[in-house]
C-alpha cells in the first residue's frame, strides 16, 4: 500500500467540513481526529494501553526532543516511535522547527526583559516590529538559507538542521507522517518578516520534498506533510497555500497559529488557507486544542488537529468539563485542586465516561493534588486526553448525522 490514503466519507453540503477515513501502515484514523501530543514518546502520564482505551488513534512526537534525547539511532534501532513507546497505533512527527525557533525566540525575549532598557520587549511586540532581520537570536540560534544551528536546551551542545538533516531523523523515528521544515515565524511580526519566512518555508518544502522522495524505499513508506504559513496576513497566507498545496505532499498542516495570534486570526487563517489546497487531502492544524477551536477548525475544513492542552492542563489539576459546568467563559475547564472540590461527591464532569469520571469523586482527585500524589495527575490527564477525543468523535458523528450545527449550539451556544 501507498504511505497513506484519505477518502472522504460525508461532506456537509455547502460547507468545506466533512467527516473521512485516513488509513495509514499503523492503523486506521476517522476523521475529523484529535492528535494527543507525546513530546518525548509518551503522553506524559499516561500509559499505551490508557491511550487505547481512550480511543487514541494517532499520536503526535517531537523530532527536535527525540534528537536530543535518546537519539533518532536509538530509536529506529529499537523499531521505531511507536514500537520504541509500546504503542500499536499511528504516529505523527513535526520537523523540529517550530521549538528550534520558539525556544530561541522565548531566550531572545528574556534577553530583552533584562537588557536594563525598559521599553525593549513592550515597545517592539507593541509595534509588532520583528522583522526578517530577527532571524539569529542571540547565541542560541543562527539562522542561514541552508538551515538553522542552535543550541541544546539540555546541555548547550551545538546542532545544525536543514530539511534534510529533518527528514533523515524523521525516517529513523519512523512514524507514519512526517513534516517538512519550515519557518515559524513569531507574533507579532511585520509583514516583512512574516514573507521572508513564508518564502524560506517555500524553498525548504522543496528541499524537504525531495530529500523525502530520495531517502523513501519499498520498506519504509512514510507520507509527509507539507506546511502553509504566513502568520495574520491574508495575502500570505494564501499565497503559501497556493504554493505548497501545488506540491506533491500527501497531505497539509497550517502552522503558526499557536505561538501568540488571537483566536480571531487562527480562524481567519483557516479560512484563507483551506480552500486553496487540494480537497482530496488531509488538513492538519498544528497546536491547537481548545474546545471552541476545534469546533471552529473542523467547521472550515480541519481533519486532524494537535495540541499538548490536555496532559498539560492535567498535570497542574485543570479538568475538563462539559456544557453547562463548562462555557465559553471559563474556557471548558475547572480548578479540581480548588478546596470547594474537596467534599465533592460527583464525577470530574457530569455526563462522562472515562476512567476517571466513573471511578472516583472530585473529593478523593482533589485530595490526590492537595497531597502531591502522581495519581491525581494521572487522572486528570486520563480524562483530559479522554474527553478532547471524544468530543471530537462527537462532532465527527454529527457531521455523518447532518447535526453538526445543533452539536455546535449546544457546546458553544
Amino acid at each position: 500500500m501507498t504511505a497513506i490514503s484519505f477518502a472522504i466519507l460525508k461532506k456537509s453540503p455547502g460547507m468545506p467540513m466533512r467527516a473521512g477515513k485516513l488509513v495509514t501502515l499503523h492503523g486506521v484514523v476517522e476523521t475529523p481526529a484529535f492528535v494527543p501530543v507525546g513530546t518525548q514518546a509518551t503522553v506524559k502520564s499516561l500509559t499505551p494501553e490508557d491511550l487505547e482505551k481512550i480511543g487514541v488513534q494517532i499520536l503526535f512526537g517531537n523530532t527536535y526532543h527525540l534528537h536530543l534525547r535518546p537519539g533518532e539511532e536509538t530509536v529506529e534501532k529499537l523499531g521505531g516511535l511507536g514500537k520504541f513507546m509500546g504503542y500499536t497505533g499511528a504516529t505523527m512527527t513535526d520537523s523540529g522547527g517550530f521549538q528550534v525557533f520558539s525556544l530561541a525566540r522565548e531566550n531572545k525575549r528574556t534577553t530583552l526583559r533584562h537588557s536594563g532598557d525598559e521599553r525593549s520587549e513592550d515597545a517592539r511586540i507593541k509595534e509588532g516590529s520583528w522583522s526578517s532581520q530577527d532571524d539569529n537570536f542571540g547565541n542560541l540560534v543562527r539562522i542561514t538559507e541552508d538551515g538553522v544551528e542552535f543550541k541544546s536546551h539540555l546541555d548547550g551542545s551545538t546542532h545544525f538542521f536543514t530539511p534534510e538533516k529533518s527528514i533523515a531523523i524523521q525516517k529513523k523515528l519512523g512514524a507514519d507522517i512526517c513534516l517538512s521544515f519550515d519557518d515559524c515565524a513569531p507574533f507579532p511580526v511585520t509583514h516583512e518578516g512574516a514573507k521572508a519566512a513564508m518564502e524560506r518555508t517555500h524553498r525548504w518544502a522543496e528541499r524537504s520534498l525531495r530529500s523525502h522522495k530520495g531517502l523513501t524505499t519499498e520498506n519504509q513508506k512514510q507520507a509527509l506533510y507539507g506546511i502553509v504559513q504566513g502568520s495574520v496576513f491574508e495575502d500570505l497566507r494564501k499565497e503559501s497555500a497556493a504554493y505548497i498545496g501545488n506540491m506533491d505532499f500527501d497531505g497539509f498542516a497550517i502552522g503558526g497559529v499557536s505561538v501568540g495570534e488571537s483566536k480571531e486570526d487562527m480562524v481567519k487563517a483557516v479560512e484563507w488557507a483551506v480552500p486553496l489546497l487540494p480537497e482530496d487531502r488531509v488538513k492538519h492544524l498544528l497546536g491547537v486544542g481548545d474546545v471552541d477551536d476545534i469546533f471552529y477548525a473542523v467547521e472550515r475544513g480541519i481533519d486532524t488537529m494537535d495540541c499538548v492542552t490536555p496532559s498539560r492542563l492535567g498535570r497542574v489539576g485543570h479538568v475538563f468539563v462539559g456544557p453547562g459546568e463548562g462555557t465559553m467563559e471559563n474556557r471548558f475547564r475547572m480548578d479540581i485542586t480548588k478546596a470547594t472540590f474537596a467534599t465533592d461527591s460527583g464525577p470530574l464532569t457530569h455526563g462522562c465516561d472515562c476512567y476517571a469520571c466513573t471511578h472516583f469523586t472530585r473529593g478523593y482527585i482533589n485530595h490526590l493534588f492537595r497531597a502531591k500524589e502522581m495519581l491525581g495527575g494521572h487522572l486528570a490527564t486520563y480524562h483530559n486526553v479522554y474527553f478532547m477525543v471524544h468530543l471530537v468523535k462527537q462532532i465527527r458523528e454529527a457531521i455523518l448525522e447532518d447535526r453538526f450545527n445543533d452539536l455546535k449550539e449546544h457546546w458553544l451556544g
